[in-house]
C-alpha cells in the first residue's frame, strides 16, 4: 500500500494488513492513517491524488466561513470513525485560493472524496458526523 505522509509530503509503501497496525511515516515518523484530520497544502494533495491507494476525503473551507467551523468537529469525529480506512484533511481555500477554480468550488464547506486519483464525490454544506462517515463510506465504496 502507498500513502502520502499529510504531515510531511513524502511517500510510504508498506504491506496492506499493516494499516491497522498504525503505520509512520519513514521521514517524519507521523501516523499516516490515525484518523486525525491533517491541515494539507494543494502540493500535498497532488501528491496524495497521484500515489495514494487509500481513500482521502478533503474538507475545503475558510477561517472566515461560520458554517466551515461549526462543522470542523463533526469532520474530526467522522475521520475517527473511519480510520484507517478512510483518510481526512483540510484545505484552507483562502489560502491556497487556486483550489477553488481547480476543483469548481462554489460554496464551503465542501466535502470531496478522492479514490485512485479522481473524484469519487462532493458534498456541499454543513451536516454532522453520522451523515458524513455514511455519506464518506458510500463515496468511497462505489469507486472501489
Amino acid at each position: 500500500m502507498k500513502l502520502t505522509c499529510l504531515d510531511c509530503g513524502a511517500a510510504n509503501r508498506f504491506p496492506d494488513e499493516k494499516l491497522a497496525a498504525g503505520p509512520k511515516c519513514g521521514v517524519c515518523g507521523a501516523a499516516l492513517a490515525d484518523g486525525r484530520v491533517r491541515e494539507i497544502d494543494l502540493a500535498t494533495l497532488d501528491k496524495a491524488l497521484r500515489a495514494d491507494d487509500a481513500p482521502l476525503v478533503v474538507d475545503f473551507w475558510a477561517p472566515w466561513c461560520g458554517p466551515c467551523r461549526m462543522m470542523a468537529p463533526q469532520v474530526d469525529a467522522a475521520a475517527r470513525a473511519l480510520a484507517p480506512r478512510v483518510r481526512f484533511a483540510k484545505l484552507n481555500t483562502e489560502d491556497h485560493a487556486d483550489a477553488g477554480a481547480r476543483f469548481g468550488i462554489r460554496g464551503i464547506p465542501l466535502l470531496i472524496a478522492f479514490r485512485g486519483g479522481r473524484e469519487a464525490a462532493r458534498q456541499a454544506g454543513a451536516t454532522d458526523a453520522a451523515a458524513i462517515a455514511r455519506w464518506a463510506e458510500g463515496a468511497v465504496a462505489a469507486k472501489a
